[in-house]
């Protein structure tokens, strides 16, 4: 099955309006060497609107650089490089990640978590576009752009003394965010249908999700984002099989626990309309002591004794097919 994904664009799958407008930001952005900050929950795909500008107008390489693990006393060689006998272990001179990304775009992916040494040799890099590999005599000149990214809030950021002020107004030029997943779900059954292929094409199995499991994947919020949905995708390509069609333990079990308590709330106002008289049914606040199943359980039983013990209305109150209701019945033993 091979379906058409319309509004694949710049690497970004989607058709809602602030989609839309990222995509003119993409567009904006890569007319000039401005740098370019990004901001946005972790998984909204900062990297691929990164990747995105850089190749809009492609000059040499995209060299993606993760601060967050930039950790130790070997940083400022792994971002600049070092000459021959610099510090014990410089057996040989290196290029940094910077000079590597001569001509083209840097990537600070997550720009927050970059110590605050380091923060003020990259201001230098962007104010003189030149840097000096550990160990070096000379500074080298660089013709590069700089993108950064990170989920953090900067400017809380400088209030606890993390980051640079100077640097953050550096960096703050041309600034996007983007959006979380949540605010865009118009946008989510053409992420699945590219997610199923793109798990096809790396040789996991084919499935087809069922109208209920694309409605259950719809109404998540997703906290982790794009990139929680594309692993939850995976999850369930990976543990299809013709014997198990719908797998629940693929799901985010944040996912499966919003989904009954959904149910129960449509329980409650279900059978506030259609009770009778004198029949008080309230589905209570959640509670650290009771488990899903046990407020499931709790919810069946008032809802059929809301019913009369009709199961046809029982089912139609808890918004469950009947064989669904005579399943749940049987194992919380209320049959």
């Amino acid at each position: 099955m091979n379906r058409a994904l319309p509004g694949a664009v710049h690497g970004l799958v989607g058709q809602t309006p602030v989609i839309d407008n990222l995509r003119r930001l993409i567009g904006k952005a890569s007319r000039n060497r401005l740098p370019v900050l990004l901001l946005g929950e972790s998984g909204t795909g900062k990297e691929v609107v990164a990747r995105a500008i850089h190749e809009a107008s492609p000059r040499g390489q995209f060299v993606p650089i993760d601060c967050g693990s930039l950790v130790g006393t070997l940083v400022e060689s792994e971002l600049f490089g070092h000459v021959k006998g610099s510090f014990s272990g410089a057996q040989e001179s290196k290029k940094g990640l910077v000079e590597l990304a001569d001509g083209g775009t840097a990537f600070f992916d997550e720009i927050g978590d970059l110590p605050l040494e380091i923060q003020v040799k990259l201001l230098r890099l962007i104010q003189e576009r030149e840097f000096r590999a550990v160990g070096a005599l000379q500074w080298r000149s660089v013709d590069l752009r700089i993108i950064a990214a990170t989920h953090r809030d900067l400017k809380a950021e400088i209030a606890r003394g993390r980051f640079r002020e100077d640097l953050y107004f550096r960096l703050n030029v041309f600034t996007v965010r983007l959006p979380p997943l949540r605010q865009r779900k118009a946008d989510i059954p053409l992420l699945i249908d590219h997610f199923l292929e793109s798990s096809r094409a790396a040789g996991l199995p084919w499935f087809d999700p069922s109208p209920q499991t694309r409605a259950r994947l719809q109404a998540y919020d997703w906290p982790g984002n794009v990139r929680e949905l594309k692993n939850a995708i995976d999850r369930m390509a990976a543990m299809h099989s013709e014997h198990h069609p719908e797998l629940d333990a693929a799901l985010p079990s944040a996912l499966l626990n919003q989904a009954q308590s959904s149910a129960l709330e449509r329980l409650s106002a279900a059978v506030a309309v259609e009770g009778t008289p004198g029949c008080e049914f309230v589905v209570r606040p959640k509670s650290p002591v009771f488990t899903i199943s046990e407020s499931e359980k709790n919810a069946i039983e008032r809802a059929l004794d809301a019913a009369h013990g009709e199961r046809g209305k029982t089912a139609r109150l808890l918004g469950m097919g009947r064989t669904t209701l005579y399943r749940k019945m049987k194992e919380y033993g209320l049959d």
